[in-house]
C-alpha cells in the first residue's frame, strides 16, 4: 500500500446550497447543507485513504470542539492523525461556504491568526513506507520541513500552489509543484497558463503544473508545455475538487505512476468529485474512478 504524508491546513466546513451567489445584503435560503471536514491538505488525506493509500496529517487545530469533530471525522476516514497538534487557548480554522446551482462556489474563512507556525516539532525523518509528501501553503514552514526530509528519503515533494506561498524555499524544496490558475498567476505575473508556466520551467527545477478547472491541466514534460484535457462532467458542486486532484497526483507518484499518468488519475479523480454536493464528502473511492476510466477508454 503506497503511503502519503499531507501538511497543511484541516477546517471544519459548513457548506451551504443556494440558487445564485448572494449580491445584496439580505437573508437568504439555502436548499441543502453539509458540515462536513475541510482544508487542503486534509482532503488530500481524505483522497488518499479514499483511493486504497495509506494517509497521514500534519496539521495545527486549537484545543476546542471543532477540532474534536475534525479529527473524529478524519480518523473515521482512515487518515492518521497522530501529527495534528492541538493548541490550548487558540481556535480550529473554519469556513463558511456558499455553492451555487453551477457548482461554483464562495469561502469565507477563518483561521486564528495566533496559531504557531513553528514546524520544529515535526519528524526529521519519514516512515519508510511514506512515498511522497504533500503540502499546501497554509503552513509553508511545515511543509518546508517535511520536503526536506522527503528529499532526503528520496520520496516525491508536491506542492499545492493554490496561492504564493509565504516562504519562498517551499518552491524551491518542491519535487513537483501544481498551481491553480490563481497561484501561478501570482508568482508568474500573468494570467495565461501557458506562458506563466514557459515563464517559470527555466528557473524551477521542480516539475510544474497548473490545473483550470473545465480546460484540463497544463504541465512541463520534455521541456515543453503538455495539456491534458479534463474529463466533462455535469459538475454540481467544485469545492474540493483541487484538493482531492492533489491528493490523488501525489498518490499515484506514491504508487509508481509516470506524472502523466498521475495527471490523468487524479483528473478522473477531480471529475467524479464535482459531480457529488458536500465539498469533501464527494470524493470518490478507487472503485469509482476505475470504472469511470475504463468508461472513458471504452
Amino acid at each position: 500500500m503506497a503511503s502519503v504524508l499531507c501538511v497543511g491546513i484541516a477546517v471544519l466546513d459548513n457548506v451551504f446550497a443556494v440558487e445564485t451567489m448572494p449580491s445584496r445584503a439580505e437573508k437568504y435560503r439555502a436548499t441543502d447543507l453539509a458540515v462536513v471536514g475541510g482544508g487542503i491538505a486534509a482532503n488530500a488525506a481524505v483522497a488518499v485513504a479514499r483511493l486504497g493509500g495509506s494517509a497521514h496529517l500534519a496539521a495545527r487545530l486549537g484545543q476546542d470542539g471543532t477540532a474534536q469533530a475534525i479529527v473524529a471525522e478524519l480518523e473515521g476516514e482512515g487518515v492518521d492523525c497522530s501529527l495534528v497538534r492541538r493548541h490550548d487557548g487558540l481556535r480550529s480554522p473554519t469556513s463558511a461556504i456558499l455553492v451555487d446551482a453551477r457548482g461554483e462556489r464562495l469561502i469565507v474563512n477563518y483561521a486564528d491568526p495566533a496559531m504557531p507556525v513553528d514546524a520544529s516539532w515535526l519528524p526529521d525523518a519519514l516512515p519508510s513506507s511514506v512515498g511522497a509528501v504533500l503540502g499546501d501553503t497554509r503552513w509553508p514552514e511545515g511543509a518546508a520541513h517535511l520536503f526536506r526530509t522527503a528529499r532526503r528519503a528520496g520520496a516525491a515533494a508536491v506542492l499545492d500552489g493554490d496561492r504564493r506561498p509565504g516562504l519562498p524555499e517551499v518552491l524551491d524544496l518542491a519535487t513537483h509543484v501544481a498551481f491553480s490558475a490563481q497561484g501561478l498567476a501570482e508568482i508568474a505575473g500573468t494570467d495565461d497558463p501557458v506562458e506563466g508556466l514557459r515563464s517559470l520551467a527555466g528557473r524551477a527545477s521542480a516539475w510544474l503544473a497548473v490545473t483550470v478547472g473545465e480546460d484540463g491541466v497544463y504541465f512541463i514534460e520534455n521541456g515543453a508545455v503538455a495539456h491534458e484535457p479534463a474529463f466533462r462532467v455535469d459538475s454540481v458542486d467544485t469545492l474540493g475538487a483541487g484538493d482531492a486532484w492533489h491528493g490523488a497526483f501525489a498518490l499515484a507518484l506514491a504508487e509508481g505512476k509516470a506524472e502523466r499518468e498521475a495527471v490523468r488519475f487524479a483528473s478522473a479523480v477531480a471529475a467524479i468529485k464535482c459531480t457529488r454536493f458536500g465539498g469533501r464528502a464527494g470524493i470518490p473511492a478507487r472503485a469509482d474512478v476505475e470504472a469511470f476510466l475504463k468508461e472513458r477508454d471504452s
